[in-house]
């Protein structure tokens, strides 16, 4: 085995297979345009199931060069084939408005969804087709909105792709990639760690203007697109594709506050430990701290999951081998492959591939575990048409997380010693502190460019001044004020989408979230498992809010967070006591 994941389930090559997929999706991209001028009767089910056609076929031809771009930043053949495919993609747009338009307006709209089973599976999607009608364009500008897209926001985010997959690093005299640099931040030597805080900052330097252009780009024509669609904001438009309240918002972001000092104490707590006395300094974020320097294998770490998680559920265990035994997992960093880690679903036919940088860290065992709750969630997704398949980013970190919660609670409660279960609980709390502590921050940056954007290029020294501001008020007195990180705006992918605003919260919802639902499954216990998989088979048709009610949580009310969040303050308690006590 070599670590890479196997793409031959989709093609083996640009070859005769894709080129002849190519065709067909041309056939039904001509055969779309044309039903612009269908009668009513029966156009809305005409769309659906050509809709499906296309969709399906798209997955396919779309997925394979953007895993194998994601693999090796470099292959030019792959992104010439992506590049291709967009501009007929692009095509889509000016008759997908027109015809979803005149489907909203439709006087008997109702009365056709009634008398038809594949409408009937739709009512979800047809509901929010009526109400997306309000903030469509005209058919000609999605189309030109569409297609300068290509050249622009999608442009920029390959730009920071592959700058920031390619740049190299001076680490104690080599070179080596920004994700092994990155990597570095977990290791066990102090000095490691901060050689290595250090080289990561100095490359940045070498990328900082051209990243920097690519997100002043991306973020005014997220501005601008929000306003042509009749959008108060990125934020409105944001929490409106996702079918979330503001009010959940509101409660959530409250809460977060609320417990922040808690957050900050476990930060000086873990600083003073490492021997630092005005705080922790970022290069000692990740520190391992108690007996947590044992390295796991491939193999090692498909034993831990499969052993832990066959105890939960045989159902996603199951799926968990035949990620490791058929190749869905590319497990290790190298020059060109993008940095982090990622699960892209392959719902055709039923598969997701899973993209790691694995250096076998107790860490990646976790990170595996993550991306695996991703797999499986797709996995429940089954039975659902093919326009059904999509969920929103605040439910997309739900299984993933609830994954991390079941591996991290074993390993605490299963801890041999003190230090051992210092090392998993600290390494809890660190996850923890991310999504909190990190995200309120990537949240406060996103906000302020945002709010600047509009009268202002801002470069590199402006960023790197917005971001500090933001690790200040979010970090407080926790972080040494002397050795934060400017630019965590380049690194994060996350902030490169000209489609897709403020992809930060979603991950302090999510491990919120999957928190409260896994305090339900240790007060309930097995009988909990079917009703978990229902909710995350409804993830893709119903709001948030609806979503969660099936568990039986209100997520408007601040007190469901605080709960989450109080069990992550009682761990903190937990570790300072083991600390005070070394």
């Amino acid at each position: 085995m070599d670590g890479k994941w196997s793409l031959d389930v989709l093609y083996t090559g640009f070859d005769e297979q894709y080129k002849a997929d190519v065709a067909e999706l041309d056939r039904l991209i001509a055969e779309y345009n044309a039903l612009v001028d269908a009668p009513d009767e029966g156009l809305a089910e005409s769309f659906f199931e050509l809709s499906e056609s296309i969709h399906t076929l798209v997955e396919k031809l779309y997925t394979y060069p953007g895993l194998r771009c994601a693999a090796d930043t470099r292959d030019s053949e792959a992104m010439a084939y992506t590049g291709r495919l967009m501009a007929r993609l692009s095509e889509l747009a000016a008759p997908e408005a027109a015809v979803k338009q005149r489907i909203a307006k439709l006087p008997d709209l109702d009365k056709q969804i009634e008398a038809s089973p594949l409408l009937q599976q739709y009512s979800y999607f047809i509901g929010n087709l009526v109400k997306d009608s309000k903030h469509l364009l005209a058919p000609r500008e999605e189309r030109i909105v569409a297609e300068m897209d290509i050249s622009g926001g999608d442009a920029w985010s390959q730009l920071q792709s592959y700058v920031t997959s390619t740049v190299l690093c001076d680490y104690r005299g080599e070179k080596i990639g920004l994700s092994a640099v990155r990597n570095l931040a977990y290791d066990p030597d102090p000095s490691v760690r901060k050689d290595a805080y250090e080289a990561e900052l100095s490359a940045y330097k070498q990328i900082q203007d051209p990243v920097a252009f690519s997100l002043n780009s991306i973020k005014l024509q997220c501005i601008n697109i929000s306003k042509l669609r009749g959008f108060e904001s990125p934020l409105s438009r944001t929490l409106y594709e996702n079918r979330m309240k503001k009010e959940t918002l509101d409660a959530l972001l409250s809460a977060m506050r609320d417990y922040m000092p808690k957050f900050r104490e476990y930060m000086r707590a873990k600083g003073k430990a490492l021997g630092h006395e005005n705080g922790l300094p970022w290069y000692d974020m990740f520190a391992p701290m108690g007996k947590s320097d044992r390295k796991f294998s491939v193999s090692d770490s498909k034993d831990v999951l499969l052993d832990l998680f066959g105890r939960f559920d045989k159902q996603l265990a199951d799926m968990m081998e035949r990620a490791y035994d058929e190749d869905w997992i590319d497990f290790f960093p190298r020059e060109g492959k993008t940095g982090g880690a990622f699960c892209c679903s392959i719902n055709s036919i039923n598969q997701s591939r899973i993209l790691t940088n694995f250096d076998g860290s107790f860490s990646d065992i976790c990170t595996l575990a993550h991306e695996l709750g991703h797999a499986f969630h797709n996995q429940m997704l089954a039975g659902h048409r093919p326009l059904n398949m999509e969920y929103c980013m605040p439910l997309a970190e739900t299984a993933s997380t609830f994954n991390e919660n079941v591996l991290m609670d074993k390993a605490i409660v299963t801890a041999a010693d003190a230090d051992e279960k210092l090392a998993f609980i600290e390494g809890q709390l660190c996850d923890a502190n991310q999504i909190i502590c990190d995200i309120y921050s990537r949240y406060l940056f996103e906000t302020a460019v945002f709010a600047a954007r509009p009268e202002e290029f801002m470069m590199a020294d402006k960023l790197c001044e917005l971001m500090l501001n933001a690790q200040r008020e979010a970090y407080g007195d926790g972080l040494d004020p002397d050795a934060l990180h400017p630019y965590m705006w380049v690194c994060k992918s996350h902030y490169y989408s000209a489609g897709l605003s403020f992809y930060n919260f979603p991950y302090a919802f999510g491990g919120l979230f999957a928190r409260g639902l896994y305090a339900k499954y240790k007060t309930e216990g097995d009988a909990f498992i079917p009703q978990y998989k229902k909710l995350l088979h409804a993830t893709t048709v119903m709001d948030v809010e609806q979503t969660a009610a099936i568990a039986g949580i209100d997520l408007t009310d601040k007190a469901f967070w605080a709960m989450s969040l109080q069990s992550i303050a009682d761990e903190i308690d937990e570790f300072i006591a083991l600390v005070e006590d070394k």
